[in-house]
């Protein structure tokens, strides 16, 4: 019964809807910045999970060095032949993002696939390469009773790609992924490789904490863990305004270890319903069971999502079952299998379609504000909502490119997306409304999606990030380690 509610309740998961697809194939039927793009990204050429981000690259390749010698030999060629033919470079995981910020534009695109994971049961951390995905250190730390403290609802991600985008998820009260990281080992510019911790390098530490692969190549992490335990959710509904108040009981609750809200799209009552999910540990957490994988279930709830695509019927009939079929099912789950979900569940198989994520962070006293606000420019849009997660994120006082300054309820939104410049324009539009409606009431957005903030509204947001664009150029004058996120936002400043 665990495994089944558990599935069942991933209509529509939050933080990376859509990722699956930065294999996909990126047809277009009609142009985008005056280019027709139709059929596979010619060689050459990248792309992220947008399928809109394609780039001209001089040069792919995978290392498949141990995070040793070996590799910091590598990457040190790398480097310095970069810098002499001018070229950028970045190093990538599998390229989530949806803007360009893990592909440097005529440069040097690098990927790594080695090494192992190294876990200290007493200290509750462990040490893994930059590389790792968290679905390897789901199983790593299942067998000895741990769990990751903090990482996205899915495990397809890099461990450095999380802290260089300083993504945060559903285990309560903590801040994004990267207060969990406790050290790590970077390669600068220059080739040499420091330590960095918030009492050693601590501006560096601070720096490439979600500074999107701009300070250093990340080699190894020192990262915190938690125990695995079973837990069960509790359900509660509400109006939607009232999901805020709701996450504020739920934090006080010391048994809630894991939580997220969500909120109703159909068009006739947007976002006026919404529903709290907590888990709590059961009372018997003897004999759990391996970290378990997809499931039918998971499966039957992906194409239920789906087919809420311009049929409210179908939005109506998911919503009943978030909110009144999953509380009847009841049943347990371990934390480990709650976050041992590959994105690929929700592939939509459309290639005339892409997945776009949103994702803003509002203060808990101004959510009803930020509805208001989304009720206002999203109905009216030409773009097609299938789903809002909400989170919360507690203060984050160590990146410089910090999106949560103060403890904020992060709101994930996934739309499908018609692949046509007329769509493309019009979500331009809708995103830079909705940046101005939520920075106006002390909110602010995430920087890995879809680049349509205009640099103004990105100064605005993130008033810090004028002082580290001064700092990257003093750290690397030739800007080898670039981006699109450098090239269209810092670069500016």
């Amino acid at each position: 019964m665990g495994r089944f509610s558990r599935r069942a309740l991933l209509l529509g998961t939050g933080a990376v809807i859509g990722a699956w697809a930065a294999n996909r194939l990126a047809p277009w039927h009609d142009t985008l910045d005056g280019v027709p793009l139709t059929g596979p990204a010619p060689e050459g050429t990248l792309n992220d999970a947008s399928l809109l981000s394609e780039t001209p690259i001089a040069k792919h390749i995978i290392l498949t060095e141990d995070p040793g010698e070996a590799l910091v030999a590598r990457l040190r060629a790398e480097l310095a032949e970069a810098q002499a033919a001018g070229r950028p470079l970045c190093l990538s995981a599998a390229r989530h993002s949806m803007g360009g910020q893990s592909l440097p534009r005529d440069g040097t695109a690098l990927g790594w696939e080695n090494g192992r994971i190294e876990i200290d049961s007493a200290a509750q951390t462990y040490l893994a390469p930059g590389n790792a995905r968290w679905s390897q250190v789901i199983a790593a730390l299942d067998p000895v009773g741990l769990s990751p403290k903090v990482m996205q609802s899915n495990h397809d991600f890099g461990l450095a790609a999380t802290f260089s985008v300083n993504a945060h998820g559903w285990p309560v009260p903590h801040g994004p992924m990267g207060s969990t990281v406790r050290s790590l080992t970077m390669m600068l510019p220059d080739g040499e490789v420091v330590t960095c911790s918030r009492t050693e390098n601590a501006e560096l530490f601070g720096m490439a904490m979600g500074g999107y692969g701009l300070i250093g190549l990340i080699l190894t992490m020192e990262v915190e863990s938690a125990p695995n335990a079973r837990v069960t959710p509790s359900f509660e509904q509400m109006p939607g305004t009232g999901l805020a108040d709701a996450f504020m009981v739920a934090l006080d609750d010391p048994a809630v270890g894991m939580a997220y809200g969500r909120l109703s799209v159909d068009r006739a009552g947007f976002l006026d319903q919404g529903l709290m999910i907590a888990y709590r540990p059961d009372a018997d957490q003897t004999d759990l069971p391996p970290a378990s994988g997809s499931g039918w279930v998971s499966k039957v709830a992906a194409r239920i999502y789906r087919a809420q695509l311009y049929r409210e019927p179908m939005k109506h009939l998911r919503w009943w079952t978030e909110a009144s079929l999953n509380p009847r099912l009841g049943g347990s789950s371990t934390r480990n299998s709650l976050m041992n979900e590959p994105v690929a569940t929700l592939d939509d198989g459309d290639p005339t379609r892409t997945d776009i994520l949103h994702e803003y962070f509002v203060p808990p006293d101004r959510w009803s504000d930020f509805i208001a606000v989304c009720k206002q420019a999203i109905p009216p849009s030409y773009q097609e909502m299938l789903n809002v997660t909400i989170r919360y994120v507690a203060a984050d006082p160590d990146s410089w490119l910090a999106y949560a300054p103060t403890p904020r309820l992060a709101a994930v939104m996934s739309f499908s997306q018609e692949m046509s410049a007329r769509s493309e324009a019009d979500m331009a539009r809708l995103t830079r409304e909705l940046i101005d409606g939520i920075a106006a009431i002390g909110g602010s957005y995430y920087l890995p999606y879809r680049p349509h903030a205009t640099v103004e509204q990105f100064a605005r947001v993130y008033p810090r990030a004028e002082r580290l664009a001064a700092a990257k150029r003093l750290l690397d004058p030739q800007l080898t380690l670039r981006n699109s996120l450098w090239d269209t936002y810092l670069e500016p400043l």
